[in-house]
């Protein structure tokens, strides 16, 4: 079974518990899926090369422009926990378009989603054969210890929206859609990735109860601010995050709708790209078997390092 965003325990190989009807094993191992505090500090001050990220992330969304939202989310989950162990000695350009293709192979093959190497060719001027990029990929599963089941904010969206008792269901899958548009906007601000999943997943939920149903809007940040799990400063900091990043995000429509029409950028196209995710979110994505190997299909000693990468 492939990986799934929402349940990323089911079916895991790692020794942990399955998780229960709380949620408490997800709670408990959400920090390990994320960043160190130290490479999000770095980037929040400009010490670490911002650039690199951002340029990672272009080639990311340019690899993915034919697939959902939910795969290159999942690649840009590997690459900051991947540069926030191992880093990139010397960021080279094509030494972070590497480690981009790889995170989105590696997503791919969690997911099951058929890709293709040809996917990774022609844009840029560099050319990857399956060796280098399979390199490349033991490389970041050393850096991640394999532990590639991520637990997301979307792995709490289930849990934390029991809490708003809807009996609607339309209604409770537009504040669900709602919320994940708000998640995949919100792991491009740097500001929120020292938060955990879980208050992200709450703080979404909350923001898309405040815009769609503003009168229950206090009941519901009462109940959640009731679980234990909570971090209540958190959560409302995330909250007024979000509410900044959405008016910030309508002051800019306009101009990046100008330069999206004059220049074809790694920046605007992910610009476009994000717009794109936003109205694919309530369709189901088609789902199709594998035809690479999966990550399970790779021996147990995958010693790589950068010396053994060479540009082809």
């Amino acid at each position: 079974m492939e990986f799934d965003l929402e349940n990323p325990l089911t079916n895991s190989n790692h020794l942990c518990p399955p998780p229960s009807p709380n949620s408490t094993s997800l709670f408990l191992l959400e920090s390990d899926h994320m960043p160190s505090h130290h490479y999000i500090q770095s980037l929040k001050a400009g010490a670490f090369p911002t650039s690199v990220r951002r340029n990672a992330i272009a080639s990311i969304s340019l690899f993915c422009c034919r697939f959902g939202p939910f795969l290159p989310y999942l690649a840009v989950n590997y690459l900051d926990r991947f540069l926030s162990s191992q880093g990139i000695p010397q960021p080279k350009a094509w030494v972070v378009r590497l480690v981009a293709c790889s995170c989105v192979s590696l997503a791919a093959k969690m997911t099951k989603t058929e890709f293709s190497l040809i996917d990774f060719q022609g844009d840029g001027g560099f050319i990857f054969d399956a060796q280098t990029i399979e390199r490349m990929e033991y490389l970041i599963l050393g850096a991640l210890k394999w532990r590639m089941r991520s637990i997301t904010p979307f792995s709490f969206i289930s849990f934390f929206i029991s809490f708003f008792n809807l009996k609607d269901p339309p209604l409770r899958q537009a504040l669900k859609a709602r919320a994940v548009e708000l998640i995949l906007k919100a792991q491009m601000d740097t500001r929120l990735m020292e938060l955990r999943p879980s208050i992200i997943a709450a703080s979404a939920l909350l923001s898309a109860s405040h815009q769609l149903l503003p009168l229950q809007f206090p009941c519901f940040r009462k109940a959640i601010s009731s679980c234990s799990y909570v971090n209540k400063e958190n959560m409302l900091q995330c909250c007024n995050w979000m509410q900044e990043m959405e008016k910030e995000g309508e002051q800019s429509e306009s101009v990046d709708e100008i330069m999206a029409s004059s220049s074809n950028t790694p920046v605007n196209v992910l610009d476009q790209h994000f717009s794109c995710w936003e109205s694919e979110i309530a369709a189901d994505a088609t789902k199709t078997d594998m035809k690479r190997p999966r990550i399970n299909d790779y021996p147990d000693n995958h010693s790589v390092h950068f010396s053994q990468l060479q540009h082809c």
